[in-house]
């Protein structure tokens, strides 16, 4: 893949992918999430995404609203455990009124008080809703109980009592500590002039945040087996098991990804899929998930079905992870996998918005972005006693966390 980059002043990183398509896609990835929350601030990270849209030293929110919607643009943002982005797709030639945009929030707002406390009201329907989903509620639950006592396992929408007391000094603290442009990536996908990005960078990404850099992240602890049943008397029974597993740099990352969609990824050919769906019909949705971390990760497995279907699905998951801990997958099988794995990664990238934010986020994470022949190499490595003992290790029986909702 044809990338360029470049290193402002700052320390803000700019990587560009030209593209011939009408569209850009670009966007600035801050390296902050809720993780890096200390107690009395859990939920901040979100709650400022959610403010960077109301108002900022020479722009309203009004204004921020309808600067790209007014020529056919979108402006978006969103919070993930380690990473806050905000982002934009515009028709090429309004390019700069997106960096410019883009630039505004995120190094110029205000935080006004009078926005704070209508926001709040906004997020709380937010949570409120959240806990009216407990196909959603319940992860968020399960990680608190996978990384106990440890940032990583905060709920990234916080709590509706902290929330209420967050005042414009706590937001602009917020931002001092964690909006930092040696911490930022700028990224972008479209047809337009590199030269004339650097140079919009360096007009609207100029932040005067001298303070000094934030605090490095603690990995979590020891981690603790936990088994929890939790009464929420609905229609379902809800499940989630899972363990701690690799983190983004780890040499088994690969293999578990492979591993992961193998078991229960988004293929109707899944393991789990074929056998509490299609062939017993006992669920409508199984999947299983890898997420790693900058120093963790966690993989899990969902469910809902009947009450009385949910220990019969929960010994077949059991029975489909012992198959890949007891028997390595042979040569033809495992070449399916991996010419599966390779094609969804393939299809993922033709979406230009996933290809832009991907690159953002490979490079804040990685300092690079591999392309599809080197990813391809790397899936086409693995061998099948790689995943097996992949297999043991995070499936392992003894270090499996679970929560069921009933």
């Amino acid at each position: 893949m044809n990338y360029q980059t470049h290193l402002l002043p700052n320390g803000l990183q700019i990587i560009h992918k030209p593209d011939l398509g009408t569209v850009t896609y670009c966007g600035i990835v801050i390296n902050v999430g809720s993780r890096d929350e200390i107690a009395e601030e859990e939920g901040m990270a979100h709650f400022i995404e959610h403010m960077l849209f109301k108002g900022t030293q020479k722009r309203r929110a009004g204004h921020i609203i309808n600067r790209l919607e007014n020529v056919g643009g979108e402006l978006n943002a969103f919070t993930s455990k380690e990473e806050t982005v905000v982002y934009a797709a515009v028709l090429s030639e309004h390019t700069e009124r997106a960096v410019d945009l883009i630039g505004d929030v995120v190094f110029n707002s205000l935080f006004p008080q009078k926005e704070i406390d209508k926001e709040i009201v906004i997020i709380a329907d937010e949570i409120q809703s959240y806990n009216d989903s407990p196909s959603e509620l319940i992860y968020d639950d399960f990680e608190e109980m996978l990384f106990a006592h440890h940032s990583v396992g905060h709920n990234i929408l916080g709590k509706l009592e902290l929330l209420e007391k967050f005042k414009t000094t706590d937001a602009v603290h917020f931002i001092a500590k964690h909006y930092r442009p040696e911490e930022m990536v700028f990224f972008s996908l479209g047809n337009v002039s590199f030269k004339k990005l650097i140079r919009w960078a360096e007009k609207y990404f100029d932040s005067g945040n001298n303070e000094t850099r934030k605090s490095q992240r603690v990995a979590p602890g020891n981690y603790i087996v936990s088994k929890q049943e939790i009464e929420k008397n609905t229609f379902q029974t809800h499940f989630i098991l899972g363990n701690r597993a690799y983190d983004l740099h780890h040499p088994q990352r690969i293999g578990m990804y492979l591993l992961n969609n193998i078991l229960g990824g988004p293929g109707l050919n899944s393991l789990l899929n074929l056998s509490l769906r299609e062939k017993h019909g006992l669920v409508y949705n199984v999947e299983s998930s890898f997420q790693p971390m900058t120093d963790t990760g966690m993989w899990t497995v969902y469910f809902g079905s009947d009450s009385e279907n949910a220990s019969r699905c929960e010994q077949l998951i059991y029975s489909e992870m012992q198959k890949l801990k007891n028997r390595a997958l042979s040569d033809n099988v495992l070449k399916k996998y991996k010419l599966q794995l390779m094609g969804q990664m393939a299809i993922s990238s033709e979406h230009k918005e996933n290809l832009a934010l991907s690159i953002g986020k490979s490079y804040m994470r990685y300092g690079k972005v591999d392309d599809i022949d080197t990813i391809r190499k790397k899936i086409e490595s693995i061998s099948a006693i790689q995943l097996q003992d992949i297999a043991n290790e995070i499936f392992d029986e003894q270090m499996i966390t679970m929560l069921k909702y009933v």
